[in-house]
């Protein structure tokens, strides 16, 4: 692939499966490399079971302050006594490369990144409704009655920001969600400027001699 990768930053409250949406779009429909995830930085310490490029990029804090003076992220934040960062630099090197690029991002992350790429997709992932919002929560087993109100909480202000974003799917089912993601990539891969960039050889040889003018 040719050309400039679009950036899509896809976003949701916790439980409406946005994170399982991702992996799967990955697994199943990313054979040819074309599509990549961000994955943020932090200088935290790397807890049991993550990967240090797959989790995330664990780097020391002198490390990190050197990103942030080279301005090599998205947005960055300080959390207790540790950094986290979405990178810039990656994902602009993987775009250069032709390759879309997946921000997993809360609201506000995401209100920052369209004021610098102004270029990017945004897609808001939507529970069927607030009373399976908080069967999965549950379901999950991890939180108490308080935390898992707390989250729903939470997640009606997220929802509120649904209408910042270009695209909203609602996952009922599983796999229609995932359809559904998948087309819009496919979309707008096949958007006009897009394809004026990556085929412009062959857009060039088929209007060999013809100037098509506006109707």
């Amino acid at each position: 692939m040719s050309g400039s990768g679009t950036l899509f930053i896809v976003s949701a409250p916790s439980g409406a499966g946005k994170s399982s949406l991702i992996n799967a779009l990955l697994e199943r429909f990313n054979l040819d490399d074309s599509l990549r995830l961000s994955i943020s930085h932090t200088t935290r310490d790397m807890r049991p079971g993550e990967t240090d490029g797959v989790s995330y990029y664990f780097v020391s804090k002198e490390e990190f302050e050197e990103l942030i003076e080279r301005k090599a992220f998205f947005e960055y934040a300080q959390v207790f006594d540790h950094y986290y960062g979405t990178s810039r630099e990656n994902a602009e090197n993987w775009m250069a490369q032709g390759k879309d690029v997946l921000l997993d991002i809360d609201w506000q992350g995401a209100r920052s990144i369209r004021t610098q790429a102004p270029g990017a997709k945004s897609i808001f992932i939507l529970p069927p409704s607030l009373e399976e919002l908080e069967r999965r929560l549950t379901l999950r087993g991890r939180d108490s009655a308080e935390i898992i109100a707390a989250r729903m909480q939470k997640a009606q202000r997220e929802i509120s920001h649904y209408q910042e974003y270009d695209y909203v799917i609602v996952n009922d089912d599983f796999d229609l969600a995932l359809l559904q993601l998948r087309s819009i990539i496919i979309a707008e891969r096949a958007n006009l400027a897009k394809q004026r960039e990556r085929q412009a050889g062959l857009i060039s040889e088929l209007t060999a001699g013809y100037t098509v003018l506006p109707e």
